[in-house]
């Protein structure tokens, strides 16, 4: 449990962070005659958090096949090399690679089968365990703007993204600890030990699921409304220097984003094992439609207090956002293809996560402020949200057509059973009457 909470903490706490990075990224790889200076540089960032989410399919897949502890050690030390690698880069085009592609990559390998290894130790109190480990990412974006910015001050951005190379190899260290207790496809599909054999594609890629009204609903609905879920985290730090001046301690910013994240998971968590069904759904509207309206008020805060209040909200619904989506995605396909559903949309999450920074950064090059980037990142989670309402109805009318179905099957089963019941009445009574002739 404490290594995936290191994991959890270590990947998003990183990724969290991304706006004091990026500031440094534009003072150590910048031009300033560049016009598209921002919107070059918001292509790290959110590579790296939607390489993450892109990977997610894939690391299911490989989990299943190889185990948790052979994907997660392989991972970090991936993700070691990337940061690593990023340190001496001297273009931001290479830092692309190293730190978009390289180092998230690595993150996604190692934090998945961090979530997958403990249904093997823990049952009865599952949900908990979810709750502490969750809690790692926001216990390191709480504390971790505040090192980096006195980091970047002392030893410049280069000789932090070394030392961050400490978190990595404890994660790699910790990777170890996942002992498997569940055997996986190798074990199940290989037969004898030392050889292997692949599973059936139709097992490795469970395409199935898409069959379900609500999960594509949900599939669509949630990648829709993130595509100015990002925006914030990376831009809203250069936003701030620039509409408040250089003597604000924005890194306090992301440590509202990062307490109030971590209450809302318990909080809603808990709230979410008292709403029956798809109902769960409801949450995640009602949070999509607080983190668009609270994207859209950042431009109409001109002092710090105004930005604090936003970051607390902020915090709190993503937080709700976060901690239902595997109880969500339990609803709809149920558990035993509830890896697989999480996995696609993950994937399917690091589109708009990838894309919407960019976008931002594009904006403000061209307009010369932030204010239009935010009030555009506040609609996609309302159309979104508009769109997952729809998830509850399709649900419950699916589970009323397998009722009907289940009841017509139970009333035609009796029928036969009253046939032939009837059928060997009448082959009895012969027999009988044969019996006592004789």
């Amino acid at each position: 449990m404490l290594a995936a909470m290191w994991c959890n903490g270590a990947v998003f706490g990183i990724q969290n962070s991304c706006g004091v990075l990026f500031v440094s990224m534009l003072d150590s790889f910048g031009d300033r005659d560049d016009a598209n200076l921002i919107f070059k540089t918001a292509w790290v960032s959110s590579l790296s958090m939607g390489m993450i989410f892109f990977c997610s399919p894939i690391v299911s897949v490989f989990t299943d096949i190889f185990g948790c502890r052979k994907v997660a050690v392989t991972g970090a030390a991936v993700g070691l090399i990337g940061l690593l690698a990023s340190s001496f880069v001297s273009t931001i085009e290479l830092l692309y690679f190293t730190y978009g592609i390289l180092f998230a990559c690595g993150c996604s390998f190692a934090y998945q089968p961090s979530l997958v290894i403990l249904g093997h130790y823990f049952k009865k109190r599952l949900g908990l365990v979810n709750g502490i480990v969750t809690a790692g990412s926001s216990l390191f974006t709480v504390s971790l703007p505040f090192l980096l910015r006195v980091l970047i001050d002392s030893v410049d951005l280069f000789n932090t993204l070394r030392v961050l190379c400490i978190l990595m190899f404890i994660l790699f260290l910790a990777g170890f600890t996942y002992k498997p207790l569940i055997p996986h496809a190798k074990d199940t599909e290989g037969g004898k030990k030392g050889k292997f054999k692949f599973p059936p594609a139709k097992k490795i890629f469970n395409f199935s699921i898409f069959k379900v009204a609500g999960y594509r609903i949900w599939a669509f609905g949630i990648p829709a409304a993130l595509f100015g879920y990002f925006v914030p985290y990376v831009h809203l730090m250069k936003h701030v220097k620039e509409r408040l001046g250089e003597n604000v301690q924005e890194e306090v910013l992301l440590l509202c984003l990062g307490v109030t994240s971590g209450i809302g998971r318990l909080i809603f968590g808990r709230v979410a094992d008292y709403i029956p069904g798809a109902k769960k759904v409801y949450l995640q509207v009602i949070s999509f439609f607080f983190i668009g309206l609270m994207s859209m008020m950042i431009p109409l805060c001109h002092v710090f207090g105004g930005l604090i209040a936003v970051c607390l909200f902020m915090g709190l619904f993503d937080g709700c956002f976060i901690c239902i989506m595997a109880p969500i995605a339990f609803e709809l396909v149920g558990a035993q293809d509830v890896s697989q559903a999480i996995g696609f949309l993950l994937g399917l999450m690091s589109i708009p996560m990838i894309v919407g920074p960019p976008i931002a950064g594009l904006l403000r090059d061209y307009l010369g402020t932030y204010d239009v980037a935010f009030y555009l990142a506040g609609v996609p989670p309302i159309i979104g949200g508009t769109i997952l309402c729809f998830i509850p109805w399709v649900h419950e009318k699916k589970k009323l057509k397998e009722k009907a179905k289940t009841v017509d099957g139970a009333t035609t089963e009796k029928m036969l059973e009253n046939d032939s019941t009837l059928v060997s009445g009448t082959t009895e009574k012969p027999s009988k009457e044969i019996d006592s002739v004789i």
